[in-house]
């Protein structure tokens, strides 16, 4: 599963202060840089208050016209060379951050025919898997349209978290969270341990109503959650398929989801998340 890019586009700029005092001290010293002072033009052009939520992930590669599309042409070729070696490369392409249907639609179509394109320039069948993260409230509502345009559904539960509680984690963990637990208001970080109440319950949401749009719709879990044991037996009870996390956490992800499996008694179809016990 390849995710296409997602970072926020500041990641991808110089440092606007470095930038900044480089040009100055420039100037100051009577030697101008062109170069660098347009180069600062263009960062303070594309400068956003809250990167985050800023233009990244499907919103990028829309408004960069082929950036998505040389990721998916470099997928399409790499697995073409492996196929041709007599390997059988499975590659599934992920589109990040989609809140509405239509965004990943236009993704989709056009990853699709480039797919191709590459196929029959390089005499190999070719056809992957395209599906989305989950990774904003909206999209967690709408999933049952998305489904009509994505073959997979993969939760992107640290930005889900985020998103949902309205906060960043890089600015406020050390801030606040202490006290949030020693005043009872969280147990545990959301981001240690998923919320299941909240972030949980859209997860679970989306999940049933995606795969009633489509039946053979694969859901799964890629972050720190999925590493996580009380989060994983989460996962388990709403049936999700698989849970993806960094590498030192996969002993634990395969030891808790083996436990989890063994401990699910309840054979019956699982409720949707919105129904009232009787």
């Amino acid at each position: 599963m390849v995710r296409l890019l997602d970072p926020p586009l500041h990641e991808f700029l110089p440092d606007l202060t470095d930038l900044s005092v480089k040009v100055a001290v420039a100037e100051a010293t009577g030697q101008p840089d062109q170069e660098a002072a347009e180069l600062l033009k263009e960062v303070q052009r594309h400068h956003e208050q809250n990167p985050m939520l800023g233009l990244r992930g499907v919103r990028l590669g829309l408004v960069v016209p082929g950036l998505f599309l040389l990721q998916v042409r470099a997928i399409a070729e790499a697995a073409a060379e492996l196929r041709k070696r007599g390997l059988d490369p499975q590659p599934e392409i992920m589109v990040p951050l989609v809140g509405d249907v239509k965004e990943l639609a236009i993704i989709r179509e056009q990853a699709a025919a480039t797919v191709a394109e590459v196929g029959a320039e390089l005499d190999v069948d070719l056809r992957f898997p395209i599906g989305t993260m989950i990774e904003l409230p909206r999209a967690a509502m709408t999933a049952h349209q998305i489904a009509e345009e994505a073959e997979f559904f993969s939760f992107g539960t640290n930005d889900l978290t985020q998103t949902t509680w309205g906060f960043s984690r890089d600015d406020v963990e050390a801030k606040f969270f202490p006290l949030y637990i020693e005043s009872g208001i969280f147990g545990v970080s959301p981001f240690e341990t998923l919320d299941a109440a909240g972030v949980g319950r859209l997860v679970s949401i989306a999940a049933w109503e995606g795969k009633e749009t489509r039946s053979d719709l694969v859901v799964g879990v890629c972050g720190e959650h999925g590493g996580d044991p009380d989060s994983i037996h989460f996962f388990e009870s709403i049936l999700l398929d698989y849970v993806s996390c960094s590498p030192f956490r996969v002993p634990v992800a395969r030891l808790e989801a083996a436990r989890g499996s063994l401990l699910a008694t309840d054979a019956e179809s699982p409720r949707h998340p919105g129904q009232e016990d009787k």
